[in-house]
């Protein structure tokens, strides 16, 4: 429970102390709140300064105009992304945007800020070290010896995807009820490295973002290998805290925001990985507000 508890403050503390920052007219979104070490904090909310929401192929790959200016990132680089999948998505968050632009619920922006600018300048061996790092502590390795309800949900619920990821990448993941937490073979890094490393840059930055979100990688290749919803992986994260709702009730607006944000952050970096890797084109997508 005290995982709850923590977990409650922290989303408490980020209502409060939502950052505010510099927005340009041309700047794209900072990253969602619970990754301030990895990327941007989110500027403050402004007026919608633009009409229309155009993509166009440039060098190199897809570039956002807002009206007759071109996206930039919060490092002023111009904002081009390696598909015009990925640059519809994020001309989709542009565009959704009503009277207020609100950085904070264009997570794709960010994703894409953060794979440009790398503000904290790692390579790709460096992001793949930061995923499989997780490991360590990934939420379904970290079981419970009592309450017995609880630890037969995690069992139940657990189980079958910890057996899923041994069966599918030939690995041993094995779980523990020490704080310590288990001991996870070096084989199973490597095998987990060297399936990561098929991954791109850009891909890999939403890999860790999810990883993140989740606390766990395990779940986070479910996602990728489309074992698991969405919905399903976020659930499985927040097993002890449903767990504690189910039994104690939730507070009210704070459980059900955290869950909520949880689901967009999570969903969002998922589509990022999968549109990294989009080959196929969209013809001629042009977005006009107001349709």
């Amino acid at each position: 429970m005290w995982r709850s508890c923590l977990r409650l403050r922290d989303a408490g503390r980020r209502l409060l102390n939502r950052p505010r920052g510099s927005f340009t007219a041309s700047e794209g979104s900072g990253p969602s709140p619970s990754t301030p070490a990895r990327a941007y904090a989110p500027p403050a909310e402004r007026k919608r300064f633009y009409q229309n929401v155009s993509i166009a192929q440039g060098e190199g790959g897809f570039e956002i105009n807002l009206d007759h200016r071109k996206l930039r990132t919060p490092g002023a680089k111009i904002f081009t992304v390696p598909s015009e999948a990925l640059a519809v998505a994020v001309a989709t968050e542009w565009d959704s945007q009503q009277d207020t632009i609100r950085p904070y619920t264009m997570h794709l922006t960010t994703l894409c800020n953060t794979a440009l600018d790398n503000p904290t300048q790692r390579d790709k061996d460096q992001l793949i070290r930061a995923a499989v790092k997780f490991l360590d502590t990934d939420t379904i390795c970290y079981r419970v010896e009592e309450p017995e309800a609880l630890a037969e949900l995690q069992r139940r619920e657990w189980d079958p995807v910890a057996e899923w990821a041994e069966r599918r990448y030939s690995v041993e993941i094995g779980s523990s009820t020490s704080i310590l937490g288990p001991s996870i073979p070096a084989r199973t890094r490597e095998v987990l490295a060297s399936h990561l490393a098929s991954y791109s840059m850009w891909a890999l930055q939403g890999i860790e973002f999810v990883v993140t979100q989740l606390k766990s990688i395990v779940l986070t290749l479910g996602l990728l290998d489309r074992h698991l919803t969405v919905e399903q992986a976020v659930l499985l994260s927040r097993l002890e805290e449903e767990y504690q709702i189910q039994r104690w009730g939730s507070i009210e607006w704070a459980h059900d925001y955290e869950r909520q944000e949880l689901r967009a952050r999570t969903a969002a970096g998922t589509l990022f990985v999968h549109l990294c890797s989009e080959s196929t084109t969209v013809k001629h997508k042009l977005l006009q507000a107001g349709g």
